[in-house]
């Protein structure tokens, strides 16, 4: 067995501060990362108090936004000339252990494909603006479902009837979020609205980054105002056609929404390179009843994890993110 290198722990906080970009329902950054000088082991928690009772009563949101920092831990990892070994859910007694990532010398192979991938950790950022009404390539979409099959998932574009179903699903949950109690309640714990809030958060949606209120346009968006007035927020009309992507898996537990982050998180990463804005419509995905109909209408099958939006336009502003400091610990 290869020797585990020799990590300082500047080096490590650096790997960390990579993984911690991925996206995560309302910027919540349910992780936590421990270091073993030891064996060269990273491990990844999850933070259940990040969790949200009411929109992700089974934590599958937050074992997807996990997913999504482990990929970016590898792709730092590959980067950085090492191998990442991991293993998901590796304690049957811990189920906040997510995965194990235990560091080697690379070899090449797929650590050369991660590697190409690193420019875009830090680019990518959600966009909440409208976008073109321009076609994606057919081999930009071909290389994006290649990208989530190599992470155990699949990728699909639903067009004309199929799309606008997604899109009808996506404007009832959000119908209902706007009016449901527990919603509202975690749309409130995890949005900063006013100046102050905003820019010293180091969580959660700033209000700097909620975009333009829809007016007009079929793309799912969200109002993370929840009703509140948002001060020089403006409105505009979104695309007519938006180019909408569903992330599914072959099961539902939460090996499965872990592969499905980190399918997700590829995806996103190449998109980035290729050009592409993205954003996600999760609101469907929120209410069990809705959550059911988005699945493959020709099949029956799959389950449904993620629906992002993909199209030519401004990337979004950078979202807080909290200090490495207080979501690693490195012990001997």
């Amino acid at each position: 067995m290869t020797a585990a290198p020799v990590l300082d722990d500047a080096r490590v906080a650096e790997l960390v501060g990579e993984a911690v970009t991925a996206p995560s329902m309302h910027n919540a950054q349910p992780w936590r990362f421990r270091y073993s000088r030891g064996d060269g082991t990273f491990r990844l928690y999850a933070d259940p108090e990040r969790n949200m009772p009411h929109s992700d009563p089974d934590g599958r949101a937050l074992h997807i936004g996990c997913g999504a920092a482990l990929f970016n831990l590898r792709v730092a990892l590959a980067a950085a000339g090492l191998h990442a070994d991991a293993a998901l859910l590796p304690d049957a007694e811990d189920a906040t252990l997510l995965a194990s990532v235990r560091t080697t010398a690379s070899d090449g192979g797929e650590d050369t494909g991660l590697r190409l991938l690193e420019p875009a950790v830090r680019q990518r950022h959600t966009s909440r603006y409208p976008f073109a009404e321009e076609a994606i390539p057919e081999n930009v979409r071909t290389a994006l479902i290649d990208a989530a099959q190599r992470e155990g998932a699949v990728l699909s574009f639903p067009e004309s009837w199929q799309a606008r179903w997604v899109e009808e699903l996506a404007e009832e949950a959000e119908a209902r979020n706007l009016t449901d109690r527990g919603s509202e309640q975690d749309l409130a714990r995890w949005t900063r609205i006013g100046a102050d809030e905003a820019d010293t958060a180091t969580d959660g949606v700033p209000e700097y980054a909620f975009g333009p209120r829809k007016h007009g346009g079929r793309a799912p968006m969200r109002d993370f105002s929840g009703g509140q007035p948002v001060a020089d927020r403006g409105t505009t009309p979104f695309e007519r056609t938006p180019h909408l992507a569903v992330v599914s898996t072959d099961g539902d537990q939460p090996v499965h929404w872990l592969r499905a982050g980190q399918a997700m998180e590829r995806v996103l990463l190449l998109a980035t390179l290729k050009g592409l804005a993205t954003s996600f419509s999760t609101q469907a995905l929120e209410w069990p009843d809705l959550r059911w109909p988005l699945r493959d209408p020709l099949t029956g099958t799959g389950s449904v994890q993620m629906i992002l939006r993909l199209g030519y336009g401004p990337q979004g502003p950078a979202t807080p993110r909290r200090p490495v400091r207080e979501v690693l610990a490195i012990e001997d």
